[in-house]
């Protein structure tokens, strides 16, 4: 249903020289990975011989036993679909090949092999092996049935997955055969390695396999040789890695003297939509490969190893999140600084609530000012107060100017929205939609009408979320010059001012951790009015708004994200009924998007109609509502 494989990285414990003994150790490994859920399991390089033969490869015996020991893990598998990638060495003709079997169901079902063959320092594998490249296409037989043998093949596993095989030293390779797998549909990539261990080696090999799995907007699943290979002259460590698209979901302990195994689910599907998006991943001429088909493997059976973000705009490690923020606020900086300089302002006017978002902008702007060598006094910050401004809003907004330098303007909008109230026959007391707008538009018009006073620039603050959710008066606070929060979602505004706040001293700072305190409110009514209560939790909508535009994710299946994600936090009926309303908002209020004004995009989720994301403004909502119900 949910179309989630679980993978599993197996490093067996091995006697060099021995393929029985090290096929028991294998079988072992392969039954409990499949007792806990995955679909596939790799081993390490040569894993059923040990990779440190050196010149047995030579011997008869060893590949004799060799063929003996794949049988035994052929019969091993004959009542699962869970598949087995195992590696030894296999004579074809004259030729031998570092080689890797996929087993399943008691099958081999093919080979593919070895191509870069490393010939430097500590390597000598041209002495025994021959590249794959060589193979002649000389028909190979197992069991008396002939077998797909050879390089470039991708094999499909179910009717929307598929995955390739490359070992070891290819992904070191200019251009790893693993481009090719992937061009030619492979979502997830398998390597049987051998590397041995070298002093800040294992950081390079991470690195390398998180870049290439971005490269190729695919799972990348390393696998490498342990500790019980040869220790003549080197030692392998037994690393296992999975990456997918750039992010390392799992990584193992090294050096482990038992047996051990590494697993992580990915969902294939979420490749493939990264890629159809990504538009020049295809634009690579590629070579064909041929098609393996295999049997369906069976999805994860829970939720155990599936590496999602609760959070997924808020990065989960204090460093990355830090370094996260720092590079967002330059970016929202260095853009208002080149538009302030574009069209020759003067000011920038801002309106200033004392919430989450005009602070945020108002930092901006301080900063902007600091790169501009500008004094901090070009702002012009004013604050509003209508009828639902609170003391706490209203005092913070004009203490934060004071700290910050900017000039502050204090201008009261009740009277004027009265008056306005009594123009177009409006009762005062009627707290409805009219009551409400009518004050954000009275303050865009105000900030609007200083500005050209003052031939200043009008700076936004509405956030992404709120955009995403319409959640803005149309020709309000909808409207400015230039939004500089438009790429920033609300989960991640919070972080922006407390990495701010860290960096700052004394009162500043407790006046921006207090305004992170402050539950997010429009205060456009008498009394105390909290917007996640009218609309649902931010926590909620921009884990839906990620989902649904980064991999375009059915609402089903982001309804069972979030009743996983938030199981501790949110009813079934909340996030329900918050995901109904995030849908039909999304597709009710693209007209405001349509008419955005410009704004800088942070990072991979943008709504911008001239960048990201194009929509008709009268799209139908009933076949993803309809879905939700499925």
């Amino acid at each position: 249903m949910h179309k989630i494989y679980r993978i599993a990285a197996a490093v067996p414990m091995l006697k060099v020289g021995n393929p029985r003994y090290n096929a028991e150790q294998i079988i072992e490994l392969y039954q409990q990975a499949r007792q806990h859920g995955a679909g596939i399991v790799v081993m390490p390089e040569l894993s059923l011989t040990g990779y440190s033969c050196g010149d047995l490869f030579e011997q008869n015996a060893l590949l004799d036993e060799a063929k003996k020991a794949l049988q035994l893990l052929c019969e091993a598998t004959r009542s699962y679909d869970s598949i087995l990638i195992v590696g030894l060495p296999f004579p074809v003709n004259s030729r031998l090949f570092n080689t890797a079997a996929v087993i399943q169901n008691g099958r081999l079902c093919a080979m593919t092999g070895k191509t870069f063959l490393p010939e430097y320092r500590e390597f000598y594998e041209k002495r025994q092996f021959r590249s794959i490249r060589e193979y002649d296409g000389h028909p190979v037989f197992w069991e008396k049935e002939e077998i797909p043998f050879g390089g470039k093949l991708v094999f499909q596993a179910g009717e929307d997955f598929f995955f390739g095989i490359e070992i070891c030293e290819d992904l070191w390779a200019v251009a790893p055969p693993s481009n090719l797998l992937a061009q030619n549909g492979a979502q997830l990539i398998f390597n049987l390695s051998a590397g041995p261990e070298l002093v800040s080696k294992a950081a390079y090999r991470r690195e390398l396999v998180k870049m290439q799995s971005a490269k190729l907007a695919a799972g990348y699943v390393l696998c490498g040789a342990g500790v019980h290979e040869s220790t003549s002259d080197l030692l392998f460590s037994g690393h296992a890695l999975i990456a997918a698209n750039g992010k390392l979901l799992a990584e193992n302990s090294r050096f482990e003297r038992q047996g051990s195994i590494l697993y992580a689910d990915l969902k294939p599907e979420w490749l493939t939509i990264t890629r159809r998006a990504w538009t020049s991943f295809n634009d690579q001429p590629a070579d064909t490969a041929r098609i393996c088909k295999l049997n369906p493997i069976s999805e994860a059976p829970d939720w155990t190893y599936f590496n999602f973000a609760k959070q997924p705009f808020v990065p989960t490690s204090q460093d990355d999140l830090q370094e996260r923020c720092r590079e967002i606020f330059t970016i929202q900086s260095s853009a208002l600084a080149k538009r302030f300089e574009h069209i020759c302002s003067k000011r920038m006017v801002i309106g200033l609530s004392g919430g989450l978002d005009s602070t945020l902008a108002l930092l901006v702007c301080a900063k902007c000012c600091d790169l501009l060598q500008l004094p901090r006094s070009t702002i012009c910050a004013i604050t509003m107060p209508g009828f639902g401004t609170s003391d706490r809003t209203l005092n913070n907004a004009s203490k934060l100017a004071g700290l910050l330098g900017a000039e502050l303007r204090t201008i009261c909008i009740r009277k004027a929205v009265e008056l306005h109230f009594k123009d177009i026959g409006h009762d005062k007391e009627q707290l409805d939609l009219v009551y409400e707008n009518s004050q954000a538009r009275e303050r865009t018009q105000i900030l609007m009408d200083i500005a050209n006073a003052e031939k200043g620039l009008v700076i936004g603050t509405g956030d992404l979320s709120e955009i995403a959710l319409g959640w803005n008066t149309f020709n309000g606070d909808h409207m400015s010059m230039y939004c500089v929060n438009a790429g920033v979602p609300k989960t991640l505004v919070r972080f922006l001012i407390e990495t701010q706040a860290r960096e700052v001293a004394g009162e500043l700072a407790d006046i921006l951790l207090d305004i992170n305190d402050t539950p997010v409110s429009p205060e456009l009514l008498p009394g105390k009015q909290h917007t996640e209560s009218i609309i649902g939790n931010y926590n909620l909508h921009d884990f839906f708004l990620y989902y649904f535009l980064k991999y375009g994710e059915r609402p089903r299946m982001l309804k069972a994200l979030a009743l996983h994600a938030f199981e501790m936090d949110f009813t079934a009926e909340e996030i329900e009924r918050t995901l109904k309303l995030f849908i039909r908002r999304f597709f009710a209020q693209q007209f405001k998007r349509n008419a955005m004004p410009d704004g800088p995009k942070v990072g991979t989720i943008a709504l911008s109609p001239r960048g990201d994301w194009r929509m008709p403004a009268d799209a139908d909502p009933e076949l993803w509502l309809e879905d939700l119900e499925t």
